[in-house]
């Protein structure tokens, strides 16, 4: 265990606090994971760069952890809150594929996603199609006291419970506005356990239940898979800031009515700010939106994006920009340089006192996850001279174990990321390049910089004097 005592920000309080498990031998921990009608985009993969890192965090500092990512296949309307078809159907109308399929599919692509930002698979990913039984069985319990019934399902009385949208605070009356009137609610809010299916319509995902045939509700697969994997009550709940209005205000309610308690389920409710990005294609309903492969596509190491929003705050806003990218390669490729020269000039770890850095990145990160605070810390690291490289290595596996960036493994190679329009393979690079050594060898100069220029001219940057011998140079564009 670390010496210095976790601190974090509560979104339930509205404040910083001290984090004590529930039961040090097993912290659970929570994160609502992706609905799978379509490719993750960039904004929403901040969200589990964020709860990787918190996850990191708490087995670094000694606790064993249980965490749960959902996969929901089901249940998530084009609405945040009851109005509109769910995305699953409407994804499967608009492609006239089978909806069990483009699931499998979609979170396939996420998990893929997860492994190349280096994001360790967490201890379940249940589907919520796999709970839809258990799911009835809640309503079934719940329904008397707090539910009633409308002619498209079965609705949640939110007056019922306690306090009901304080996680929102001051985002309450927005998130309100957000929600589209539903004929025959008792108040605005109030929001579907089971959506029935209408007369007259055949959906692919769709089950039996005392309501009528249909689907549940977005909101209560996680109060379920919460409860099933982690107990009644449990010590985190992440999600994207977009969530603290609306979803898990709902899964609140619909846990405070279950135990008949005001209990809200997780003693920490944590969220991450957005990824803006200003030109607009952060959204899946703008048509294009930006997918980690496109960053790929572009030339991007996927870790580049990591450390990106490594370098903000995970409550702060972060400005999306191909120059803010292409500044975080640059970085992580300065990092990697910096430990391929110490791993070419090390030998067995002196024993030097390596403790100090330890101690201030468990300070930075002990601090709500502040790792802007830890990444100065690593450059300084593998910047002090008065270490044997050795040493540095030995301690850099700190920084690897929190912030996830792999850089003891990660080579210079492997940052060398072919860009999707490239018009030159690697072999005939490699001609080029022995004919260019082979010009200057006999001094035609003229000769030589004409290669160079014939590679530049096709992305590929000659840089002499380094092992690497040449880059894939990226064209930030504006679109």
């Amino acid at each position: 265990m670390t010496s210095t005592p976790l601190v974090l920000y509560n979104s339930l309080t509205r404040r910083l606090e001290p984090f004590r498990p529930l039961d040090p031998a097993n912290v659970r921990v929570y994160s609502c994971g992706p609905t799978v009608y379509h490719y993750a985009h960039i904004g929403n993969l901040r969200a589990y760069v964020f709860t990787d890192t918190l996850s990191r965090v708490l087995t670094w500092k000694g606790w064993p952890l249980t965490h749960v990512v959902n996969i929901t296949d089901v249940g998530h309307l084009t609405s945040d809150a009851d109005a509109g078809d769910d995305k699953m159907e409407a994804a499967a109308r608009r492609s006239g594929q089978d909806i069990w399929a483009i699931a499998r599919h979609y979170t396939d692509a996420f998990t893929r996603n997860l492994d190349d930002l280096n994001i360790r698979r967490p201890t379940h990913m249940p589907l919520a199609t796999d709970h839809v039984a258990e799911m009835i069985q809640w309503g079934v319990a719940i329904a008397e006291r707090h539910c009633y019934l409308l002619p498209d399902g079965l609705y949640f009385d939110t007056s019922t419970v306690p306090d009901y949208g304080r996680l929102a605070g001051a985002a309450d009356d927005a998130a309100h506005a957000r929600i589209d009137a539903v004929a025959g609610k008792r108040q605005p809010q109030d929001f579907a356990i089971w959506r029935t299916t209408p007369p007259g319509e055949t959906r692919q995902m769709e089950w039996d239940s005392p309501w009528g045939r249909g689907a549940p509700g977005w909101h209560l697969e996680c109060s379920v898979m919460s409860r099933k994997y982690l107990g009644a009550a449990f010590d985190i709940h992440t999600g994207g800031i977009d969530h603290r209005e609306i979803h898990h205000p709902n899964e609140i309610a619909q846990n405070q009515a279950y135990c008949e308690c005001e209990d809200t389920g997780a003693t920490f409710w944590m969220h991450n700010n957005f990824l803006v990005d200003r030109t607009g294609k952060m959204s899946k309903s703008s048509g294009e939106f930006l997918t980690l492969q496109r960053l790929v596509d572009r030339g991007f190491h996927p870790l580049a994006y990591r450390l990106m929003c490594l370098q903000a705050q995970y409550r702060s806003e972060l400005e999306f920009s191909w120059d803010n990218l292409a500044a975080a390669q640059v970085r992580l490729k300065r990092l990697v340089h910096a430990v391929t020269a110490l791993k070419a000039r090390a030998e067995a770890p002196t024993g030097k006192d390596i403790s100090a850095y330890r101690a201030e990145l468990d300070a930075a990160v002990s601090d709500d996850l502040a790792t802007p605070r830890a990444l100065p810390v690593l450059d300084a690291l593998l910047a002090d001279k008065k270490l044997a490289p050795a040493d540095r290595l030995v301690a850099l596996a700190d920084f690897d174990a929190v912030l996830g960036l792999d850089l003891a493994t990660l080579s210079r190679e492997a940052l060398r990321v072919r860009p999707a329009d490239a018009t030159i393979d690697e072999d005939t690079i490699a001609a080029r390049l022995a004919d260019r050594r082979e010009a200057r060898a006999a001094k035609d100069f003229a000769r030589s910089d004409a290669i160079r220029d014939e590679l530049a001219a096709t992305g590929v940057e000659v840089m002499d004097g380094d092992p690497l011998g040449w880059d894939w140079k990226i064209t930030i564009l504006t679109v």
